[in-house]
């Protein structure tokens, strides 16, 4: 090869570079320039994290004003349900107070005692069945070990019979439970 062929490789190798150098230089400086345009200054970066802290308490005071207005519903629905709570079970009765006030005109009447009786009856059993369908139900007690957790002992008696001992002899005042709740003790006399 000669010596001009090879100086006209060199200065073709050489502008090649310099043409490759020359892109690389440009493809920098387009990529500096769109990195200064979208690159966010620090007052800007503070500027929009404050825009988002301000949304954000804004956000959390309806978030608190929500709960607050459920809270404060909550308890009125609450305090509504303590006050009216008897009401169904009070209406629930009314006839059979009803009843009773007819028993005792009828009684003031002066009728038939076995007419009577059978009227008491009735509304003993009324009543009795209302109860049964609010779930209180009578303790039995006479018989039974005593049991503390049903029963309240009166007295103590001696056991006519030594299998007695510990047990109730006699009921003063029937005691009554609410599904699996002591609604009252019942009021024993106890074998000792």
């Amino acid at each position: 090869m000669s010596k001009k062929n090879k100086k006209n490789q060199n200065d073709e190798a050489k502008a090649a570079q310099e043409e490759i150098l020359n892109e690389e230089s440009a493809g920098q400086q387009a990529q500096e320039q769109e990195t200064k345009e979208t690159a966010i200054t620090p007052e800007q970066k503070i500027t929009e994290l404050e825009t988002q802290l301000e949304h954000e308490k804004k956000e959390y005071l309806f978030l608190m004003a929500d709960f607050e207005n459920f809270r404060k519903r909550t308890l009125k629905e609450k305090a509504d349900l303590i006050k009216n709570g008897a009401e169904s079970a009070m209406r629930e009765l009314l006839p059979v107070v009803d009843d009773l006030e007819r028993a005792l005109a009828a009684i003031d009447k002066g009728g038939d005692l076995d007419s009577l009786k059978e009227g008491v009856n009735l509304i003993y059993n009324k009543f009795v069945k209302y109860l049964e369908s609010q779930h209180v139900t009578a303790i039995d007690s006479t018989g039974k070990d005593f049991d503390t957790d049903v029963h309240e002992a009166v007295t103590m008696f001696p056991a006519p019979d030594p299998a007695m001992k510990g047990k109730v002899i006699d009921t003063t005042i029937k005691g009554y439970m609410i599904n699996d709740k002591v609604l009252r003790h019942a009021k024993v006399v106890v074998g000792s």
